[in-house]
């Protein structure tokens, strides 16, 4: 009998959106809905598991976790990669990671969440409801205002198709754009200096990695207007956390829509949770119906193919990321 481990399952949804009982007859399964960052605790839990399922980027793998994981031999990701396994140490140890399908739009709609919620005050707004009173503040208009986009990727060019519905101006920039790409996406591109300077809504939508990490920083968020509103559904270490909280605190920029952080769970006293010009949600941009139905649906299928011998969506060094699948409804 294999041993599988279902890894921080916050809400206990797996069995909910995966087939896992058609894995009973091989495998023990157990879940686990609380996260554990200690290196030493985590191989201490996972020791026993041959099988791990993970959810990206929820708990980290790095080779000095893996290469203590003995019995382990297979990593099931959900998505089409993973930046928190260590591929190189995965392959080296001969652990065969596989990833699924991901939805194209959901970190898109969130991203739409948190600026409407934003511009509309609807936080505020609720609360005053709930406790009997009756508007307290003034709203935003998005048509005609610029929103600025860190990436067109697939998340940020489908942020770009609902601003230009909205009726708003939208200019790109990133590391590897060109005019003609940006154009494509109904974005004009500019450079990376007037994108902050010219945007009323920042919102970003790059990939973590060591040339993003920090890209938005102390001088970036200088330049950026004081009415502006940064958007970050991205990653958290995308931004300089320590200079946002600073530009927050100095009222330097009007406020940020948040999803991700540095460090995930959020700690309960961190200053995100208290600053009156921060909207903020638990990284819930992937957490979606259609989203987890391909997750852990999947995921069960490459567990099943594993055990057959016939690994499927096979994630290597050399082939990092598989194809992607649009959820569209």
């Amino acid at each position: 009998m294999h041993k599988i481990a279902i890894l921080d399952d916050f809400q206990n949804t797996s069995m909910k959106f995966g087939n896992w009982d058609s894995l009973r007859k091989h495998a023990e399964i157990t879940i686990f809905t609380d996260h554990i960052d200690n290196e030493d605790a985590l191989v201490e839990r996972l020791q026993p598991y041959d099988v791990l399922c993970v959810m990206r980027e929820r708990t980290w793998f790095p080779r000095s976790v893996l290469s203590r994981l003995k019995n382990l031999k297979m990593l099931a990701s959900t998505g089409p990669w993973n930046a928190a396994i260590d591929i190189e140490a995965a392959d080296e140890l001969g652990i065969t990671v596989c990833g699924t399908a991901s939805s194209l739009t959901a970190a898109a709609e969130h991203t739409w969440a948190l600026i409407l919620a934003a511009a509309r005050h609807i936080p505020a707004e609720v609360n005053s409801f709930r406790n009997g009173g009756w508007q307290v503040s003034v709203g935003r208009d998005l048509s005609g205002k610029t929103i600025g986009l860190l990436g067109l990727g697939y998340s940020g060019s489908v942020t770009a198709r609902v601003a230009q519905a909205f009726g708003m101006k939208t200019i790109a920039w990133s590391q590897n754009m060109t005019a003609e790409s940006a154009a494509m996406h109904g974005a004009q591109y500019v450079s990376k200096d007037e994108l902050l300077a010219s945007s009323d809504i920042l919102s970003i939508h790059v990939r973590l990695s060591e040339r993003t990490r920090g890209l938005i920083g102390a001088r970036e968020l200088s330049l950026m207007q004081p009415h502006a509103l940064l958007v970050n559904t991205a990653r958290g270490p995308i931004v300089d956390e320590d200079a946002l909280i600073a530009a927050l605190s100095r009222k330097q920029i009007a406020g940020a829509a948040l999803d991700v952080f540095d460090i995930e769970p959020l700690p309960v006293t961190h200053a995100f949770r208290t600053m009156d010009n921060v909207i903020a949600t638990a990284h819930l941009g992937y957490v979606t119906e259609g989203s987890y139905e391909f997750y852990y649906g999947e995921s069960v299928e490459n567990i099943r193919a594993w055990i057959k011998g016939e690994p499927i969506r096979t994630l290597t060094a050399e082939r990092r990321e598989i194809s992607y699948q649009t959820i569209t409804s």
